[in-house]
């Protein structure tokens, strides 16, 4: 199948950088696979149910979204347990080390996604715990 997508310039110019430095042979080959990780890194976190343990992180500009990011935090103090924050210029790095419900952390990670200024999430299912 053939598509079209609307990607600044600048995210194609490294993109395509990156493809290449790891000798891979075109762009449509270094799509599809960035494509099968996606629906791999997702698919695993939208088929647990009951309990797991996840390390949500996520950068974002600090001005922009702060108060609210912190409010969508209290309303999941529940699942998380620890949180850490660092500065990186005009962008903060945070990271969420959860444990409880899967139905809770998936929740979670889609309020932050919802946040304009929040540039990415990405979600590490470690395990499910023990019994």
């Amino acid at each position: 199948m053939r598509t079209s997508f609307n990607i600044p310039d600048e995210i194609v110019e490294e993109f395509d950088r990156v493809w290449a430095d790891e000798g891979i042979e075109n762009r449509s080959r270094a799509v599809r696979e960035a494509m099968s990780e996606y629906i791999e890194a997702h698919s695993r976190l939208e088929e647990r149910a009951g309990e797991i343990v996840a390390l949500v992180g996520f950068d974002y500009r600090h001005h922009e979204v702060i108060g609210e990011l912190h409010a969508v935090q209290h309303d999941y103090q529940d699942v998380i347990q620890s949180t850490s924050h660092t500065h990186q210029g005009e962008w903060c790095l945070e990271s969420l080390f959860c444990r409880g419900d899967a139905e809770q952390v998936r929740e979670l990670t889609y309020r932050l996604r919802d946040f304009d200024g929040v540039q990415r999430v990405k979600v590490m299912v470690i395990r499910d715990p023990s019994p």
